[in-house]
Formats: C-alpha cells, sequence, structure tokens
C-alpha cells in the first residue's frame, strides 16, 4: 500500500472527529477567488483570535484494538486497515507544509496493539516533528485513554494542544457500548494534563525558559444520541468537566448511524444535528453568560426545545425577572436577555453612562430586537406587540417560523425603522445574523 492510499483511508477514518471542521470537498483555486479545498484530510479549525487555520487532520492507524459498537474503526467490523510509520508521517506533514496547504497538525489514532504502544508511535512522531524537522507549527494531539501517565506527560511537551474523547454521557453507556473504556481511564489522562497546566504555568512564572506543557489546554468530545441520556445529562457532565479539568472546550458529535448494532440507533435514523446545536448554544450560556446547568435545564424539562434556543427558553420560563429597563439593568442581568450578547451587553454599558438609550440605538449597538424587544424597555417604554405577562405567547412569538418578525421603531420620519425580516431558521440554511452571531459567540 503506497502513502497516498493509507493518506486516503486513515483521513476519512478521521473525519467524525469534529474538534475541527473537515473541508471534505476537492475545490481548485479559480480567477477571481480566493483559496481553495483538498479533500484528502485537510480541515479547518479557529484560533483564540478568529483566524481560520488549515490542519492535517488524520489517523496514525485505523487497525484498532477495540471493539466500540459505535466505531467505523471497531475490530470485528470488516474495513481496508492501515498504519503510517512516524516517519511517514512527519514526511507528509512537512511536505504539505511546504506547499502552504496546511498549518498545523492534528493527529489521532486507533489503539494499535495496546495504549502504550500507540502512544510511543504518536510521541515519536511528534518527537521527529519539534527535534528533527524543526516544525514549529501547530500540534493537536488525541491523549490515549489506558497509556501511562509518563508517555501522556511527554506528548504535552511536544504538542499545543491535547484532548481525551470521553465518548459517552455515562459509565453505563460505555460498558455497554465500549466495554474496553472506562470512566476511571478517560478522566485519569484528563487529571493528569490538568495537573501538568497547572505546574507548568508556576515553572513558567518563576523560569522564563522553561519547557511550556500543552499551552493551548485541552478539550474533549462526546458522542450525542446514540444512547438514551437526556440533555440535562450532558449538560450536567459538561459543566463538571469545565469545572474540574479546566477545559478549554467540550465538542458535541451528533451520533452518525453507520454501523449496525443492537444496541445502537437503526442505521436509517436521521443524526440528532439540531440536539446538537441546542448542546453548543447552551455550552456558550455556561461558558460566558453565566448560567449553571441547573438554571438552563431541570427535572421537569430535562431536554431542549428543538424550535427555542436555549436562552430563550430560561427567559420564558422566568418572565417574571422582564422586562428589564434597558438603561439601568446590571450588565448580569443584559447577558440573560435573549437577543443580547457579550459584546452588545458591554457596548450598552459604556454607552449609557453617556446617554439614555433607546430601541433604534440598541440596533445600532448590535442588539437581535426580533428576540430582545418582548424582554427590554427603554426610558420605560415597550416595542413588544404583545402582552409580555403570558409565557405561551411570548414563546410562541419567538419560536422559528412566527409571523411576528417585523416591527418598525418609533421616532423615525417615514413610518420608523424597520427591522430585517428574518429568514425561516433551519439547520442548514441560517439567517446571515444568526451565523455571525455564532461565530461571535453572541445567540
Amino acid at each position: 500500500m503506497d502513502m497516498f492510499e493509507k493518506l486516503e483511508i486513515l483521513t476519512d477514518a478521521a473525519k467524525y472527529d469534529v474538534a475541527c471542521t473537515s473541508s471534505g470537498v476537492d475545490r481548485a483555486g479559480r480567477p477571481g477567488t480566493l483559496g481553495n479545498a483538498v479533500k484528502a484530510g485537510i480541515c479547518h479549525s479557529f484560533a483564540a483570535d478568529g483566524r481560520c487555520i488549515s490542519l492535517l487532520k488524520v489517523l496514525m492507524s485505523n487497525d484498532c484494538a477495540y471493539d466500540c459498537a459505535y466505531c467505523v474503526n471497531r475490530r470485528s467490523l470488516e474495513c481496508r486497515r492501515a498504519t503510517f510509520s512516524p516517519e511517514e508521517l512527519c514526511r507528509l506533514t512537512m511536505e504539505f507544509y511546504r506547499r502552504n496547504y496546511i498549518e498545523g497538525l492534528f493527529l489521532s489514532s486507533a489503539v494499535l496493539e495496546n495504549p502504550d504502544n500507540t502512544c510511543e508511535r504518536m510521541l515519536a512522531v511528534l518527537k521527529r516533528l519539534r527535534q528533527v524537522e524543526r516544525f514549529g507549527g501547530y500540534i493537536h494531539v488525541k491523549a490515549i485513554p489506558g497509556a501511562s501517565p509518563q508517555l501522556t506527560y511527554q506528548l504535552g511537551l511536544y504538542a499545543d494542544r491535547m484532548s481525551v474523547n470521553i465518548e459517552l454521557p455515562s459509565q453505563k453507556s460505555l460498558k455497554l457500548l465500549a466495554p474496553q473504556k472506562s470512566k476511571e481511564k478517560i478522566l485519569s489522562p484528563m487529571g493528569l494534563i490538568r495537573d501538568g497546566i497547572q505546574e507548568n504555568s508556576h515553572a513558567l512564572a518563576a523560569y522564563r525558559h522553561a519547557p511550556q506543557f500543552v499551552p493551548a489546554g485541552q478539550s474533549t468530545q462526546m458522542i450525542v444520541g446514540a444512547t438514551p441520556e437526556s440533555d440535562r445529562q450532558i449538560l450536567r457532565l459538561t459543566e463538571g468537566l469545565y469545572q474540574k479539568f479546566g477545559l478549554k472546550r467540550v465538542f458535541y458529535s451528533a451520533y452518525m448511524p453507520v454501523v449496525s448494532d443492537r444496541n445502537l440507533p437503526a442505521r436509517n435514523t436521521p443524526p440528532p444535528l439540531l440536539r446538537e446545536h441546542r448542546l453548543y448554544q447552551a455550552d456558550w450560556l455556561l461558558r460566558f453568560y453565566g448560567f449553571t446547568a441547573a438554571e438552563i435545564l431541570d427535572e421537569e424539562a430535562p431536554d431542549f426545545d428543538p424550535l427555542l434556543d436555549p436562552k430563550c427558553c430560561w427567559a420564558v420560563r422566568h418572565m417574571e425577572l422582564f422586562p428589564l429597563e434597558v438603561n439601568s439593568a446590571p450588565y448580569e442581568m443584559l447577558l440573560r436577555v435573549p437577543g443580547i450578547g457579550v459584546k452588545s451587553a458591554r457596548r450598552i454599558r459604556a454607552a449609557r453612562r453617556y446617554a439614555k438609550l433607546d430601541f433604534p440605538d440598541l440596533k445600532k449597538l448590535g442588539v437581535v430586537l426580533k428576540r430582545a424587544r418582548f424582554f427590554l424597555t427603554c426610558r420605560g417604554k415597550s416595542l413588544s406587540p404583545l402582552p409580555t405577562d403570558d409565557p405561551a405567547v411570548v414563546a410562541g412569538a419567538i419560536r422559528e417560523g412566527s409571523p411576528f418578525h417585523r416591527t418598525q421603531l418609533p421616532g423615525k420620519a417615514g413610518g420608523g425603522l424597520a427591522l430585517d425580516q428574518p429568514e425561516q431558521l433551519s439547520l442548514f440554511a441560517p439567517t446571515k445574523e444568526d451565523g455571525v452571531k455564532c461565530l461571535t459567540g453572541q445567540i
């Protein structure tokens, strides 16, 4: 098997890891356009400063010793198997980098023979790239649960970011679908990476030239929809992971029914992509908006409303707190208003020091008035066309597809300033406004 065949197999086997977004298409550059796309493993991630970076996302091997029911690389499944040698993978990475195809490497692997053997092979790749090839680009590597702590720590000295996939939301589901994995084996390397990052921060404070350990932090991924856990259980687990291990991100992967098993959804079951989307929205609320998992979902409502985003769901259930007067409301409460994101809340807080704000001003500050108007007043006046004391009425008005999508702002010639008319929301055709909010983190 030549190197290109291996590349084709092992980049395809890595496509279900959602820690970065795969292009999946061959698209040559054309006059008048900027950039191109290559199917063989080129994928895109976003840096903290908003830059889009290209990564070679590939497995070291798909010849797995484990037999996880949900996995396309499981031992009992008949498929083409391939394994890169460390030298081959280094040569591919450097040649792609010299041609300006990529800016970094995203390296994972199936468990080849045993966790330690797999980890040693991945470590050989990273050592060769950093020490022999003098590669200074970005490297994200997946830690292998069950590998020795010494090998995991060594990986962290050469990688920019590490991640340990938690896979499934409960020990019961792991035992059912991945009996060779366990909660302890997954959480143990997470704790090791957390402790290594903390110790390294102290070392760097004392010695500026101390070697860095996982400077970009760690993340994880879990599969959604393969097992019967509720959204509330998943969100509580997410909150616990952020608090206990200081993760940068928790990624959610809607289960793609590509294998048959009696304990999994049928092959013709559509992947729960909208559910994945709602979990990502709730994840932003946990990390940037001051919400807790217990506030977002409770025992009476353990799952998200598919037609309402999580912040709207919370606001509708707590109408006694609204409407807020935008010129005097605390910053923490402004963050909880649907249609106000972190940036627009900061702008409101800064602008109202100098003048009383009105609805046209909020529009200029980036507030999404088609949702926020039900929960705000400006100088004591409301823009809501409906009574706000009935949660069911408000929920119906802001649900996707509602006819209450247009209003007039007072105080303007010609009948007032009209809000932009939104499109029918769907997972695959979001409005331009929601697309921008998603990228900037404003819900």
